[in-house]
């Protein structure tokens, strides 16, 4: 199977140093800071391009399941909300919000509910972010 990758370089201090991650596709290259990460300075952070991931890969693992079940669906649209707190003498990511909104012909709430609930459970990044609380709301639209 595949095999990806991403590299982080940071330059200096804690506070004043800066960085930039980069994809090992070239899709994309950004900037981080303190800043960036802890308060709402310019930039992105890891926690951003967690998110994303978690995004893409449960509406892939939601299409994917409603497909073996005979649904097509139309659009698949999520949002990771993920939570950077302080926890004991350091931060850890507590908690991700995932928020779908779906156009699934054909198929009934509780039916969507049950694949939604699943594709959280099943997809990939989900099993690798499994020591954090991940929470979903899905919505037919």
């Amino acid at each position: 199977m595949a095999v990806r990758s991403a590299e982080a370089e940071w330059k200096g201090n804690l506070r004043e140093g800066q960085g930039t991650m980069k994809l090992g596709s070239g899709a994309y290259e950004g900037r981080y800071s303190f800043a960036s990460r802890f308060e709402s300075g310019t930039g992105t952070n890891p926690e951003e391009l967690i998110g994303a991931a978690h995004a893409g890969c449960f509406s892939m693992a939601l299409s994917a399941g409603l497909g073996k079940a005979g649904f097509n669906p139309t659009r698949i649209h999520t949002t990771a909300k993920v939570h950077l707190e302080k926890v004991g003498e350091g931060f850890g990511i507590t908690r991700i919000e995932l928020e779908t909104e779906a156009q699934i012909p054909g198929i009934d709430a509780k039916t969507f509910q049950e694949h939604a609930e699943g594709a959280k459970k099943g997809c990939p990044v989900s099993k690798a972010l499994a020591g954090t609380e991940i929470t979903l709301t899905a919505k037919l639209v």
